[in-house]
């Protein structure tokens, strides 16, 4: 047996055994997440950093996970070299697997702060911009909580137009289809559920009662309009197409 040192307390470690094997036989506890007993170790996740002191009689850290147990070696396991080290190998490991659970609750346990996991907004408020200028409808917000800053909705504001998604520059906001029914949704978020109107030239589900409204409303004291109707944009093209082609003829 082999006599050493784990955070000043004495531990008899087998031969051929490295230190984490060393510290998990002992019921000390050292971050890992790439060792595997069936396996050669490969100190890939560079999680279980334990600080040593060198040949040079420099402190500094090595992977306890390849680490051989010798006698009289001293190792921390807690130190501030080591929290550093561990931080970094964390944050290395959330840029690659930012949604990882287990990743995220080790890294949480073991006192590293977890951002959090990205959602597809890059927070350019356009949704919002577009919503409260433009559309006035007022149906999103930003937000900051416990889970960050974010785009939620305000219930019951929705007119289901689409402009939001239309200007999403990840496409995280989406529109659906469906049944008679549009819902416009951020990830799992539903900003409106609303239930389609039918054009009057072809009978094609095309837009909200909200929406058409709002389109009455907002043009209603302009100079220019006319009677409303209520037809999709295939049915406006080709009555557009009808109309020029008939001045055409007149002309003639």
């Amino acid at each position: 047996m082999i006599k050493m040192f784990i955070d000043g307390r004495e531990i008899e470690a087998k031969e051929n055994r490295t230190v984490l094997q060393t510290a998990k036989e002992n019921g000390i506890r050292i971050p890992h997440l790439c060792y595997h007993p069936a396996l050669k170790p490969s100190g890939s996740c560079k999680l279980c950093g334990v600080e040593v002191i060198s040949p040079a009689g420099k402190l500094v850290v090595m992977l306890s996970c390849i680490l051989k147990a010798k006698e009289n070696l001293e190792i921390k396991t807690d130190s501030e070299l080591v929290q550093a080290h561990r931080k970094k190998a964390f944050n290395n490991l959330l840029q690659m697997a930012p949604e990882a659970d287990r990743i995220r609750h080790l890294a949480r346990e073991w006192g590293v702060d977890v951002p959090p996991p990205p959602d597809g907004c890059i927070r350019c408020r356009l949704c919002i911009r577009v919503c409260n200028e433009i559309v006035k409808s007022k149906a999103l917000k930003m937000v900051t909580d416990e889970k960050g800053t974010r785009v939620m909705p305000e219930p019951g504001r929705c007119i289901g137009c689409g402009t939001c998604a239309n200007l999403c520059p990840t496409n995280l906001i989406q529109v659906k289809d469906q049944d008679g029914v549009r819902t416009v949704s951020i990830k799992e978020n539903i900003i409106g559920q609303l239930p389609l109107e039918r054009c009057e030239g072809c009978g094609t589900l095309y837009a909200t009662e909200n929406f058409l409204r709002h389109v009455e409303n907002s043009l209603h004291s302009h100079p220019d309009t006319k009677d409303h109707h209520h037809l999709c944009s295939s049915c406006i093209k080709l009555l557009s197409n009808r109309a020029a082609a008939e001045r055409k003829r007149i002309r003639k």
